[in-house]
């Protein structure tokens, strides 16, 4: 479980396929030291540590989070959002936020007047219902108010520490982040589907 409140921008050293479809993907980061088998965000993604080393550690991404989720088109020298897994006793500050990504959400148009910085997004299909205005979303691991909503995509308002923070800052047109949904949603129409498919 995470809170979608990046720590750091980590940086990543090496993406390895290997023969069964996996990757191993090593990232550099200022976090200290990891332990083998902890779990960490990366972009969003919920990973387990399988090689810490000093400064750095690798994972081993599968073959459907290489298909669902933006991991699978890193490469040497590319920045990613980490955030450690919550600790009982933490302060929450985002959203519950699980790392498992839904899916991917493109970047349609980037907004600027000023400090006022507005990005709107198209998601991959079937999650628009997930998005109303006022909601929480996770994109690349950032924990995000909506600000708007429509039939076709949503948007949210970046403030300056988030885009200085974060790897949004370096968004455009086009690009791709992922997107989790909040859970608590996704809780409630599984609730109101089986009271419906009851009666």
């Amino acid at each position: 479980m995470f809170t979608g409140l990046v720590e750091a921008m980590g940086e990543v050293v090496s993406a390895v396929p290997n023969d069964e479809g996996c990757t191993r993907l090593v990232v550099e980061s200022r976090l200290g030291t990891w332990e083998h088998g902890e779990s960490v965000a990366i972009d969003g993604a919920c990973m387990s540590v399988a090689e810490p080393a000093d400064g750095r550690f690798g994972v081993d991404v599968m073959p459907e989070s290489l298909a669902l989720t933006t991991l699978g088109g890193l490469g040497p020298g590319d920045r990613v959002n980490l955030e450690r897994s919550l600790k009982v006793g933490d302060r929450l500050g985002g959203h519950f936020v699980s790392g498992h990504v839904d899916g991917v959400a493109r970047v349609e148009s980037i907004r600027r007047a000023g400090e006022d910085h507005r990005v709107r997004l198209v998601p991959d299909s079937g999650f628009l219902p997930y998005l109303p205005v006022k909601g929480s979303v996770t994109l690349a691991g950032v924990s995000l108010t909506i600000s708007g909503a429509d039939s076709t995509g949503f948007e949210v308002a970046l403030i300056p520490l988030t885009l200085e923070l974060t790897t949004l800052g370096a968004l455009s047109e086009g690009s791709a982040v992922n997107l989790e949904v909040d859970v608590v949603a996704r809780y409630l129409e599984r609730l109101i589907r089986g009271i419906h498919e009851d009666r």
